[in-house]
């Protein structure tokens, strides 16, 4: 049994929750942890609501009402929030926590008699109007790095990088916007330089990291660590446990990473061997999950607290920070106004929905951006018809001509390949959990239910009935074998629906308390079926939730109605024939979040191997339809002139996922629909899209053009 301690990034208490957090941070370790609970793991995750950082001082200004006050109301909430999302932590307070502040003030004078915290002159933004000077976030500016017009005085919330207010151009005071003067005050700072060459070479071997927290914290290095100030001029927050600095606190930059070691102590309850066991054990790797603009806290300070620290503390074994999730292009904020709160979502909509739709487009190595309509879209044609109808087609088909799960007769080779299926999505999905690659992971889970609809199609039930039921009955078996399966290992991600599964199929207790390796053990045969409820819901309509949002600025091609389109990379996995119609061949595509099967007229034009690895251009949000008995979930697009048919040919370093820009994740529809629309090869021989007024919009993925694979001229269509 391995130890595992998870480290989850404290949320400012200054707003709800909301879908950015969730997807970057909070949701990723739930799925962790109640994946290694399953595993047999002992695991400890922590977190808590930061009360002290200045975000929450500035809301309460506002908002007229003490910080202590807003904080707490804030905190509630977003408990309440994290248990009706299915999010649990094993220890969840705040820097109000009486363990915390006292833990906090250990680890200050810790180092302090060490010699790594020490008294400095430093100047800092004054302003006259407001008469006090102005820590981090009562300052705004241009960004010198990325120019972006109201980053803040201790980071760009845009690029990232971290700065000091006399860094910015244009600063102002965010509450009356006079030009601040600078004053000299004395601050303590930590001695941060003393560690970098001990942190290189800590750093040396982390290559397992994820690419852009591993190239971010590298870079942080090489350019040179400055000694840093700890502590700031207000009397919110956590007092210096030294005489003579009663009008100072210790900086939230400083005390918030604390609060990884300070809520272990508090869940160890004074045992110290019990702490210990995850905090000075080398075989307990440690886990930090937070968002893109926090990683140097993970991968730097923080690090060099502990060592600092010297009390053989565990440093983190892997910081998978995710990127950021987006609404409308712009980055989830409670201090810009961009929200969609966790709350209001669960208030109107299932939560394994959203934490379904979450996990296929979590933000793990680039900015994804949330849509209403992409949510709708999943829900409806994976959640709903795929998974969900895979299982209600074999449990309602058992239920009305069996009654109950049937014993099943000797298996044939479909059936074997059931259970190597099984095994094998057990295999996959673990290995992709272990290394936090959370898309990949349900991914593999989707796949197997795609199996499972293709495994009835295949075997025909309905028809089997009636001509030999120990055969139908055997079919039946092994699908619920597959939803069985598929309750356990989607447990993690799904728990509601999962455990309403697993109640469905007799089985006894919580899911979550299940192993892993039980999804491959078998149903229980002889169990009486009720009446099949489906376990999600087709969504035709958004109901309301708020959502609050600044204004969007408008775009000539998005306005075009190139938006109306889902058009995606794709690569493709495996080619056959079709078994019924000489002309078509059937593909299996990877499309970024799954994998899907589409039926090509293309057989006379490309050979089965000149498909395979090919990465082309599909529409996705065309409604999927059988064609000669094979349900094909989209279409690839080619461009044609006389007899030469050309597949439009992605740039080379695209990937499977990637949108010609200005497309979005549309609503589905119909062919006919699709025809409205005129895309052809341009004069440049390049693919563009030509909107109702003459306008001619290249098609670009990330600003690099699409060509054909084969030469045809200006004008050919492109279907």
């Amino acid at each position: 049994m391995a130890k595992i301690f998870i480290g989850v990034a404290w949320p400012y208490a200054n707003g709800p929750i909301h879908a950015g957090h969730m997807a970057g941070c909070n949701l990723p370790p739930d799925i962790f942890r109640k994946f290694h609970i399953m595993r047999g793991n002992e695991v400890l995750m922590v977190s808590g609501s930061d009360m002290h950082g200045t975000p929450v001082t500035v809301k309460a200004e506002k908002e007229g009402m003490e910080p202590g006050e807003l904080a707490q109301k804030y905190h509630l909430m977003n408990v309440k929030a994290f248990k009706d999302f299915g999010v649990e932590f094993d220890e969840y307070h705040s820097t109000d926590d009486a363990t915390h502040i006292e833990t906090v003030q250990k680890l200050f004078l810790r180092l302090h008699e060490n010699g790594f915290l020490y008294e400095k002159e430093m100047e800092l933004p004054y302003c006259s109007k407001c008469d006090r000077t102005l820590p981090d976030r009562y300052v705004e500016g241009e960004c010198p790095f990325c120019h972006f017009q109201n980053a803040r005085g201790d980071q760009c919330e845009e690029c990232g990088k971290l700065m000091d207010p006399d860094m910015l151009i244009g600063l102002r005071c965010i509450t009356c916007g006079t030009t601040p003067e600078f004053v000299k005050r004395t601050h303590f700072f930590f001695k941060l330089s003393a560690q970098e060459e001990p942190l290189k070479k800590w750093m040396s071997d982390k290559d397992y990291w994820r690419t852009h927290v591993l190239n971010f914290s590298r870079m942080y290095l090489e350019n040179g660590l400055k000694d840093r100030p700890v502590t700031r001029d207000t009397t919110y927050g956590i007092k210096i446990p030294l005489p003579g600095h009663d009008d100072k606190r210790i900086y939230v930059w400083f005390e918030a990473f604390m609060g990884y070691y300070t809520m272990a102590v508090k869940w160890a309850a004074g045992d110290q061997k019990k702490l210990d066991s995850f905090w000075k054990n080398p075989e307990c790797r440690h886990y930090y999950f937070l968002g893109k603009d926090n990683v140097p806290f993970h991968t730097i300070f923080w690090p060099a607290v502990i060592k600092s620290l010297d009390w053989g503390l565990n440093l983190p074994y892997d910081v998978p920070a995710n990127a950021f999730l987006k609404f409308g292009g712009q980055q989830f904020s409670k201090s810009r106004g961009v929200s969609v709160d966790i709350k209001d979502i669960v208030a109107k909509y299932d939560p394994d929905a959203m934490r379904y739709y979450m996990s296929t487009t979590m933000p793990e190595s680039r900015d994804t951006d949330f849509t209403w309509e992409d949510f709708i879209t999943r829900n409806n044609s994976e959640l709903v018809a795929t998974y969900g109808n895979f299982v209600h087609r074999g449990l309602s088909f058992t239920r009305k001509n069996f009654g109950r799960i049937p014993e099943p007769k000797s298996p044939g080779n479909e059936e074997k390949e059931v259970e190597a299926r099984i095994a094998q999505a057990n295999h996959d999905a673990a290995e992709y959990l272990e290394k936090c690659e959370f898309k990949n992971g349900i991914k593999v889970l989707m796949e197997l239910a795609r199996f499972g609809n293709q495994y009835i199609d295949t075997k025909a039930p309905w028809s089997q009935i009636k001509q030999d039921r120990d055969a139908c009955g055997t079919t039946l078996y092994y699908s619920l074998w597959i939803s069985r399966a598929l309750a356990v290992m989607m447990a993690p991600y799904l728990p509601f629906s999962s455990q309403k599964l697993w109640e469905s199929l007799g089985e006894d207790g919580k899911v979550l308390a299940a192993s892993w390796e039980d999804a491959l053990k078998q149903p229980k045969v002889g169990f009486e079926l009720s009446e099949p409820v489906p376990l999600f819901k087709r969504l035709d309509t958004l109901e309301p939730v708020k959502v609050t949002e600044p204004a969007k600025e408008e775009n000539n091609m998005i306005s075009s109605g190139l938006d109306k389109l889902d058009l995606r990379v794709a690569e493709v996995k495996t080619a056959g024939d079709h078994p019924n119609a000489d002309k078509l061949l059937v593909l299996t595509v990877d499309v970024g979040d799954g994998v899907r099967q589409l039926c090509a007229g293309l057989k006379k034009h490309y050979t089965v191997e000149e498909f395979i690895g090919k990465k082309i251009i599909v529409m996705c949000n065309l409604l999927p339809a059988k064609l000669r008995g094979i349900m094909s979930e989209g279409m690839l697009l080619a461009a044609s002139e006389g007899e030469v048919v050309s597949l439009l040919a992605p740039p080379q370093d695209a990937k499977p996922g990637d949108r010609i820009d200005g497309t979005s994740a549309a609503p589905q529809m119909t062919i006919n629909d699709f025809a409205t629309f005129q895309l052809q090869i341009g004069q440049d021989r390049n693919a563009e899209y030509v909107s109702p007024d003459g306008q001619h919009h290249p098609f670009k993925v990330s600003g690099t053009s699409v060509g054909t694979d084969k030469n045809v001229g200006p004008g050919s269509k492109i279907k």
